[in-house]
């Protein structure tokens, strides 16, 4: 075995939740690109034809599935068909997620519900139901072990007005990582995170549209430039793999150094 077989995916099955588009989307390709086979999921089936096309094109498998984080029982039932579908399940991926950029003295219950139960509460019954496949036996009598990495943000580190909820949402991220890797670990089951920096995609759309912000905020990255989706598929399959077997409870900025330097 050399050291850069230890990022090898082959064989393994992932289910990558938000995965029409942005990151989610470059994520189970990246995943796929390394050798898994990946379901993934949107709430919208239709919406997934793009990322299928992507993961088929790698020489993998790609399995659709029509799932609202926001449902706890279709997330239980969603990770399960996954895992029916693909024959198993190694890897969960928790990228679903939405943000709204709103005043914190107009933030209304239905928006604070909405996102929260999005990036939180559905992250968390995804990960139950992908844990309870993971520790299912295996031929030698073990826990089958898995990888779960979820979506965390700068949010989770640092306080960013009008932005209140889905801070919240990803602060609690944060601590779920934390004390699932703690409690799962005797399964065989990492849990890990990455923080995204400012990465430009359809959700964060409504920043980058100020010049005055990019400016501002270029100031603040040392590396002087804003994420490009690709600078994070390394960090998932490092996380998703062998490499990082002794690797859990973690969450990794991928952020140009704006952490390091605040």
């Amino acid at each position: 075995m050399t050291w850069l077989s230890l990022f090898d995916l082959t064989g393994r099955k992932a289910l990558v939740t938000g995965a029409s588009r942005g990151i989610g989307r470059m994520l189970a390709v990246a995943l796929a690109s390394a050798g898994a086979d990946i379901a993934i999921s949107a709430r919208s089936r239709s919406s997934l034809a793009g990322t299928a096309a992507e993961i088929e094109a790698t020489g993998r498998r790609a399995v659709a599935l029509d799932l609202d984080v926001t449902d706890a029982a279709r997330c239980r039932s969603g990770v399960a068909e996954a895992a029916a579908a693909l024959g198993g399940l190694d890897i969960l991926v928790n990228n679903a997620g939405i943000e709204q950029v709103c005043p914190s003295l107009d933030v209304e219950e239905e928006l604070w519900d909405r996102i929260l139960d999005t990036n939180l509460k559905g992250a968390f019954f995804c990960a139950q139901g992908a844990a309870k496949a993971m520790k299912a036996a295996g031929p030698d009598g073990r826990p089958h072990g898995g990888a779960i990495i979820n979506l965390c943000s700068l949010t989770s580190e640092v306080g960013v007005p009008t932005a209140v909820p889905y801070g919240s949402s990803k602060s609690g991220l944060l601590g779920m990582t934390r004390a699932l890797a703690a409690e799962w670990a005797p399964f065989g089951i990492r849990v890990n995170a990455i923080a995204p920096g400012y990465f430009r995609t359809d959700m964060t759309d409504v920043f980058y549209a100020d010049e005055d912000w990019q400016a501002k905020m270029l100031g603040k990255i040392p590396q002087g430039r804003f994420g490009e989706l690709g600078d994070l598929a390394g960090a998932a399959i490092f996380l998703a793999s062998k490499a990082s077997a002794y690797v859990t409870g973690q969450c990794l900025p991928v952020d140009g150094g704006y952490l390091a330097s605040i």
